[in-house]
């Protein structure tokens, strides 16, 4: 199959750090070039990939100091992504809307995969005008606010199994807090619960510009506990060791997590997560086996003092069965097929003006071409 994977400019693929959109476009991509499609990921120059790669700029926007607003730069992406539409038999999205109002003709080649909340008012009326779009959830809560949107399934993310690494006896003894600084992602319950709970707590994230204040007011001046630890944001890299070392990973989230990677990164070094629960979380935890869902606080402590009771194994165990990027790429394939079984668009692109880069001799035909993939699902 000839499938063009569109990613978000604003990192890498995968990220240097942080990035968990553009990691699971990355882990797609490498995992659909395993199984023998032909591949095109657009996206920043500084990515790194085994399929083609369409640099749509320099480097990673969020680390380039003379790019003010991205939204050019994404646009521009989109031009090119258009101009090349024919070469491909679906074109993978993974850009929440931008892209809406210039495939509209097209539509019935694409798929878009949503990463973000959903639970925005503006959000509604923009599905409703737009609803030849074929989108795709990565949970099921994900999709609550938007019954109505055109929804085509729902993928979990998935991670290859050599990623991370199982540790049967982590040798930190300390709580573990990972993924990004933010009123919605409460670091400040963590720190609470590693309190009442007398363990250490490792904080492993970033602060976005717009967390900035919040960092600064409500979490810093809990920073001075001998008992937390900030250590800021990691790669890919540190995380199994991070993750790995740690008795827990705390999710004590306060917002509807659309689906939470650093959960299944967890279960991939066989760490136990306590999370409340919001969005996805009763979706992906496992309550009693791959961790604990608590309502408040005080649970959260009840659940620590219960962590011996879980196997470390059976929790990597539950991983490889639930969320290997060869599932999730699986599921993909699965979807784009559907799409194209449904689609009359396949057997007749409508006729586009002529590129100035030149036309693609693939895109010059109307004429149905093979689908290929060596490996198929």
């Amino acid at each position: 199959m000839r499938i063009a994977q569109i990613a978000p400019l604003v990192e890498a693929v995968p990220p240097e750090l942080y990035g968990g959109t553009e990691r699971i476009v990355s882990y797609l991509t490498e995992e659909q070039v395993r199984q023998g499609h032909e591949v095109t990921l657009f996206a920043s120059g500084d990515s790194r990939t085994a399929a083609e790669l369409a640099a749509c700029c320099p480097r990673a926007l969020r680390l380039d100091p003379s790019v003010r607003d991205p939204i050019p730069h994404i646009l521009i992406m989109l031009a090119e992504v258009r101009r090349r539409a024919q070469e491909f038999d679906i074109l993978h999205f993974h850009l929440d809307l931008m892209h809406f109002p210039t495939f509209q003709d097209i539509a019935a080649h694409t798929i878009t995969t949503l990463h973000g909340r959903l639970d925005l008012p503006d959000l509604p009326p923009f599905y409703r005008t737009f609803p030849q779009f074929a989108v795709v959830s990565i949970s099921n809560d994900q999709r609550r606010p938007l019954p109505a949107a055109n929804w085509l399934g729902t993928v979990y993310h998935g991670l290859p199994l050599d990623l991370l690494r199982l540790s049967v006896s982590p040798r930190g003894g300390y709580l573990a807090f990972l993924g990004r600084i933010s009123p919605e992602k409460r670091p400040d319950r963590a720190i609470e619960i590693a309190r009442r709970a007398g363990l250490p707590l490792k904080i492993a994230a970033k602060v976005d510009p717009a967390d900035r204040d919040y960092f600064k007011q409500r979490i810093e001046p809990l920073l001075d506990d001998p008992l937390v630890d900030y250590i800021g944001e990691i790669g890919e890299a540190q995380k199994s060791e991070f993750l790995g070392n740690a008795l827990a990973l705390l999710f004590p989230i306060e917002w509807p997590e659309p689906f939470g990677l650093v959960i299944i990164e967890a279960m991939a070094c066989g760490t136990p997560v306590i999370a409340f629960p919001r969005g996805s979380v009763a979706e992906i935890v496992e309550d009693g086996t791959t961790g604990f869902v608590v309502a408040g606080i005080d649970e959260a402590v009840q659940a620590v003092h219960r962590l011996h009771r879980l196997d470390r194994a059976a929790i990597r165990e539950r991983f490889e069965q639930a969320f290997s990027v060869t599932r999730m790429a699986c599921d993909y394939e699965e979807l784009y097929r559907k799409v194209l079984r449904t689609s009359t668009l396949r057997l007749a692109w409508p006729r586009l003006a002529p590129a100035s880069k030149g036309a693609s001799a693939a895109g010059a035909s109307a004429e149905p071409r093979p689908l290929v993939g060596t490996a198929p699902c």
